[in-house]
């Protein structure tokens, strides 16, 4: 595997990892079409175990096969898998080698009245699977937040020492957070830098709106002119407060959106630096050839070629 000059700038910033580790992110970072570039695309598919199978799956039943999601992922030319324990075994064997997989180890359910995720898998599920990385959640401002984050800590303590790379979904919620004041600019920015914080290779967060939740913060964001009306310029903050551009961050593609609202999204995330996304119900609920025109479309925007 040849490392382009740009892969290895982004794994220069990850002083502290070993080779492993390293290898396994560059296995991410050089994968697909987007492979070398920087930029990322990867599918997602833990939405079954957060909100059932009918309402992630009906719209397109072909994607109640686990293989689906696999054959999808690989034929887009994605540079990453990502889904809980039994989706990642169920098609481990078949497309072994294909694309680089990402477990993700905890989840909640739509049954659950406390904003919490059950650890569901473990470290050595990943390493005997074949996985790149690991995956965990976290619910900045919840009141299960601390012992989320001890959660974390010692997952990718195991995980880096193993050479795994850590990637976590920093989602605010829970608490004293109004309903907008999760995906706020500076809740989001917020949540982005505590799990770049928490030793986080690669941070998924929602993309941003320009709702200011916080009193404190409200009055710094204004002190300092810290631009936020467009979603580029709230993309632009969101790297500069993890690390200043020095992590690795992928924005979620969210709840079911027409086509030009997502490009637009896109070329927004691009054009303020973030990494790529991590697109999931608005690829595969979609029939497939549907979905791949639109991974298609997505791949040539952070490529720069729409």
């Amino acid at each position: 595997m040849k490392v382009t000059q740009r892969v290895k700038k982004i794994l220069a910033c990850y002083e502290s990892d070993n080779p492993g580790t390293k290898t396994n992110l560059a296995k991410i970072l050089m994968h697909g079409r987007l492979g070398g570039s920087g930029k990322l695309v990867i599918l997602p598919v833990d939405q079954g175990f957060e909100h059932g199978p009918a309402r992630s799956f009906a719209p397109n039943p072909e994607a109640y096969d686990p293989h689906y999601h696999w054959r999808l992922a690989v034929d887009a030319g994605l540079n990453a898998f990502a889904s809980p324990l039994g989706m990642i075994e169920s098609g481990a064997d078949t497309f072994s080698g294909m694309i680089p997989t990402i477990l993700k180890m905890n989840s909640s359910n739509s049954h659950s009245t406390i904003k919490d995720q059950a650890i569901t898998s473990n470290v050595k599920d990943a390493l005997r699977l074949g996985c790149t990385a690991i995956g965990f959640t976290i619910y900045p401002g919840s009141d299960n937040q601390f012992s989320m984050l001890e959660e974390l800590q010692e997952i990718t303590l195991e995980a880096k020492s193993y050479g795994l790379a850590v990637v976590v979904w920093s989602y605010p919620r829970g608490g004293e957070l109004s309903q907008k004041g999760e995906t706020a600019i500076d809740v989001t920015a917020y949540a982005a830098h505590i799990a770049a914080l928490m030793g986080a290779h690669i941070i998924k967060v929602k993309p941003p709106s320009d709702h200011l939740e916080l009193k404190s913060a409200a009055e710094t964001y204004e002190k300092c002119n810290i631009e936020i009306d467009t979603l580029e310029k709230r993309i632009a903050h969101i790297m500069q407060s993890t690390f200043n551009g020095k992590r690795i961050v992928v924005f979620s593609g969210g709840a079911s959106k027409n086509t030009e609202d997502i490009f637009n999204e896109i070329r927004s995330i691009n054009n303020g630096g973030g990494n790529g996304s991590i697109i999931g119900r608005n690829t595969f609920q979609r029939p497939r050839e549907e979905a791949m025109q639109l991974l298609d479309s997505v791949i040539k925007i952070y490529q720069s070629k729409d």
